[in-house]
């Protein structure tokens, strides 16, 4: 079965828009565990938007398994190797950006991208790579040493004709065979929904989906349990 990632980033983000102490993302961490989730996603960013240090310390004791989201700074993998998540997901990081807007460029950043897998797999840490779907990010990944990709959906969600979502799902699935060709583990996540998820979740060779704001949108309607039900029953029809 595809586990499924829930991202709890935007529980921090109601919190801190009034630099309160709720609603706190351990709860929301523990609600989605119970619910069925497989680990527990949070991105510690630069600028502390949302995520802060403590919350990363806090969860690394409390989850099963927390998938640490960062960007390749000295400062992040100072932290990484500190706390030492059970999965370090090394992402491009902007600013200014609302959120993550593409894939991380390993193929033009070899050597900095594998001088951070190397640091990170010596403290233990599981090493995944955000890339596009792209046969020549796939290929740079396979040399950095890390054990894992997780493909960017993002131009498969946002696309609005079925022309377009089909040939984004073409891609997603022909990086997918790829990348796990290369010897890696495949994930994928950006802009999942209820209405997209399926096709994704039946793509051969991808185990495992990241989803966040969706869920953490549907939960403030219905609750934390219901939306990853909710999500998890949906990926179990891709049988």
């Amino acid at each position: 079965m595809v586990r499924l990632g829930v991202n709890v980033d935007h529980v921090a983000t109601v919190r801190e828009a009034r630099k309160a102490k709720e609603p706190n993302p351990l709860e929301a961490a523990l609600l989605a565990q119970e619910a069925g989730a497989d680990s527990i996603i949070v991105h510690l960013r630069e600028d502390r938007r949302h995520i802060q240090d403590r919350d990363v310390e806090i969860l690394k004791k409390k989850v099963k398994r927390l998938n640490l989201e960062m960007a390749i700074t000295e400062e992040m993998l100072k932290i990484a190797c500190r706390v030492r998540p059970d999965q370090a997901t090394l992402v491009p990081e902007k600013r200014r950006e609302l959120t993550t807007e593409g894939g991380l460029d390993v193929a033009k950043n070899l050597r900095k991208v594998s001088r951070a897998v190397r640091r990170l797999r010596k403290e233990g840490i599981l090493v995944s790579l955000f890339i596009d779907p792209d046969l020549k990010q796939i290929k740079a990944s396979a040399q950095t040493g890390a054990q894992m990709v997780e493909l960017h959906t993002g131009c498969y969600a946002e696309a609005r004709s079925k022309k377009r979502k089909d040939k984004e799902l073409k891609r997603i699935s022909q990086a997918a065979r790829e990348a796990q060709g290369s010897g890696l583990k495949v994930s994928a996540g950006h802009g999942l929904t209820s209405q997209n998820v399926l096709p994704i979740a039946k793509i051969p060779g991808i185990e495992e989906l990241n989803i966040g704001h969706n869920i953490i949108a549907r939960a403030v309607m219905v609750g934390m349990r219901k939306a990853v039900r909710e999500m998890l029953d949906l990926i179990k029809r891709r049988r």
